[in-house]
């Protein structure tokens, strides 16, 4: 029951919504995002937990992943397929699992066209589409599709509906979005067929008809059928808004759709790709207009998707007639539970999606099961589903207030332990502190802002401002330590002189860097190298990023990085790859090719170093033997906010 004063918050979100005849319990919908949890083409056990979690948590419609309906739609090695009948009984117990919770479940009906990432077993396949026309991103060369695999990959788009429908799952989208194969077949950049599927708008359109009316022919009428499209691919090669709004208005006169789901961007391009999972350079909720646009020409409900991670922007989005439901797919991997919070009047604890990309399409680029940095029990529920209370509770004293302090704290608490976490510094955030300052990353913070309210929530009892040793961390008589004391800068043995020879971390803080040009060396090519030399050529100075890997941001998640890099670029940074620092003096930092071991020399007058990170473990072996004691985080081994966060979520479970 919602508490006094805000059942009426969020009236519009909370608002049921009819799409067919299937009705919406409220207007929050998991879009669909594969989550690299199929098997051999085959729903899971971990796929059926991972939808099982949101439905539990208060979704309006589960919308699961793209579904390959015929052999050549295979995109990737870990794809879900329904081209044939051995997956119905998975489909069953999936729609089964979500319906225990009384919330529809649609899946999408999927074909990529050109838009393959990989082949099956290493070996490249053939990639079919409108026309021999290459993408930038993959850079695939397809075949153009003959007449009669038109046809079969038409048909098999009314098989699979027919198989999900057998399953007893309650509707289907077209996924026409982000540049895949309907989509190809819309574009005339892409499309350049003399036959019945190419030359003007109608027969252009004819594959997504007659795949619509495959569809509508194979399915009960109770059945939902939608579409999901991209209003503007965002692209050189891509679809614009006119193009697609007259197509749905030629779709919604035919009577074909239930409802349509409006993204932005396309899979073929670097740029266009950014926003099917839109990272926190892109404004919350920007795919809005986009929404109206759909609304303003078509009857059928809209759902609109992109970095809509707070309830009141989808609210917001509602009220103002954009959409008629909101996808909140990140938000809701972040936290399953947001449906309920709302409905509870609890939208204050929501914990709100960064857009950081790490973990959710981080992983699946990767070829892991999606997860999230902040919540990592999402892709792991079946690890993660006892949240039975402790039988003895501890006293748990946690050193250091960075992410991974904090979430161990917060995780103990959560069980019935008594926590007292102590921060040396005056705020509680570690390195997060750091990095919300940089150009491009400011949303970062927020993960601090969500363990800080937990760990209000929770009872933690925090204290700032006090280093402690280990006859500090002894006196506060504790059960259990766990250390999360951080790291520092690593500084490599360099040859330097009088050079000006800086830390990030002291550039990020706000050190003052001589005038004229500068050189940062970054070892790692993930934010850091990358945010302080933007951070550096916004300020004025001329910089060189000269990095060890291949290209800067190079362990960055692809959206990630093009943001990021088209940001340092119109600020002027020059990106110098495979070279690593050996030396410098007043006026030049002397570079070696990583390679070849030649010298590279560049004129500057400062040198920043963003070398990684050391591990400050000190206390842990002064503790060792005295009480029980763990290391978590960068106190563990130096790497990034996500295993912080895991592996603080795992010791806080184990105590």
């Amino acid at each position: 029951m919602a508490e006094p004063g805000t059942e009426g918050a969020f009236t519009r979100l909370l608002s049921p919504l009819r799409i067919g005849s299937v009705v919406l319990p409220n207007r929050i919908v998991s879009t669909g995002h594969d989550t690299v949890m199929a098997h051999e083409g085959q729903v899971t056990e971990q796929l059926i937990a991972y939808q099982q979690a949101r439905a539990a948590g208060g979704v309006g419609l589960i919308v699961v992943q793209a579904c390959g309906v015929h052999p050549t739609a295979k995109y990737t090695s870990r794809v879900l397929m329904i081209d044939d009948d051995s997956g119905i009984p998975g489909f069953a117990k999936l729609a089964a699992a979500v319906h225990e919770h009384q919330v529809p479940i649609f899946a999408q009906l999927f074909h990529g066209g050109r838009e393959v990432m990989e082949g099956q077993d290493g070996s490249l396949p053939v990639t079919y589409a409108p026309s021999a026309i290459p993408n930038e991103r993959f850079h695939v060369m397809p075949r153009a599709m003959p007449l009669g695999l038109i046809e079969e990959v038409i048909a098999s788009y009314g098989a699979a509906a027919a198989r999900l429908a057998a399953a007893g799952l309650d509707g289907a989208e077209l996924v026409a979005s982000h540049g895949y194969l309907p989509a190809q077949f819309l574009n005339p950049k892409v499309n350049l067929r003399t036959d019945e599927y190419g030359g003007d708008l109608a027969n252009r359109l004819r594959f997504i008809t007659s795949a619509l009316g495959a569809i509508r022919a194979a399915v009960p009428a109770t059945f939902a059928v939608g579409m999901r499209i991209s209003i503007d691919e965002r692209s050189v090669d891509g679809l614009e808004s006119d193009e697609v709004l007259a197509a749905l208005r030629l779709l919604d006169a035919d009577g074909l759709l239930d409802y349509v789901s409006v993204v932005a961007g396309t899979s073929s391009t670097l740029a266009g790709s950014d926003h099917i999972a839109p990272p926190m350079t892109q404004a919350v909720g920007y795919t809005a207009p986009l929404g109206a646009l759909a609304k303003g020409a078509i009857s059928v409900p809209v759902i609109v998707t992109g970095r809509i991670n707070q309830p009141q922007i989808a609210e917001a989005i509602l009220a103002a007639g954009d959409a008629d439901a909101v996808g909140m797919t990140r938000a809701m991997i972040c936290d399953p539970e947001l449906g309920n919070k709302i409905s509870a009047g609890k939208s204050d604890e929501v914990r709100a999606c960064i857009g950081c990309n790490q973990a959710c399409i981080g992983h699946f680029h990767l070829g892991y099961p999606i997860s999230c940095i902040q919540h990592p029990e999402s892709g792991r529920e079946d690890e993660f589903r006892d949240r039975s209370p402790v039988r003895v509770p501890r006293h748990v004293v946690v050193v250091g207030g960075g992410p991974a302090g904090l979430k161990a704290a917060v995780t103990a608490a959560q069980r019935g332990h008594r926590v007292t976490l102590f921060e040396a510094e005056r705020r509680v955030g570690g390195q997060v502190l750091l990095a919300e300052r940089l150009p491009g990353r400011a949303e970062f913070g927020g993960a601090i802002t969500n363990l800080t309210s937990e760990a209000a929530r929770y009872g933690v009892e925090i204290v700032t401002g006090r280093r402690l040793d280990a006859a500090g961390v002894l006196a506060a008589n504790p059960d259990v330590v766990v250390v999360a004391t951080g790291a520092v800068p690593r500084r490599p043995e360099l040859e330097t002189g009088d050079a000006v020879v800086l830390d990030a971390w002291e550039v990020i803080a706000g050190a003052a860097v001589p005038t004229g040009p500068v050189v940062v060396a970054d070892w790692r090519c993930d934010w850091v190298g990358l945010g302080v030399a933007t951070l550096l050529a916004q300020q004025g100075h001329r910089v060189t990023l000269a990095v060890s890997g291949y290209f800067a941001g190079q362990l960055l998640q692809q959206y990630i990085r093009d943001e990021l890099l088209a940001l340092a670029a119109t600020s002027g940074v020059l990106v110098l790859p495979l070279v690593r620092p050996y030396g410098a003096d007043e006026d030049s930092v002397y570079l070696q090719h990583v390679l070849t071991g030649e010298p590279v020399i560049v004129p500057a007058h400062a040198l920043v170093l963003a070398q990684g990170h050391q591990a400050v473990d000190e206390l842990l072996h002064e503790l060792a033997g005295l009480v029980e004691v763990h290391a978590v985080g960068d106190a563990l081994a130096p790497r990034t906010v996500e295993e912080a966060i895991l592996e603080a979520l795992r010791i806080g479970r184990a105590i």
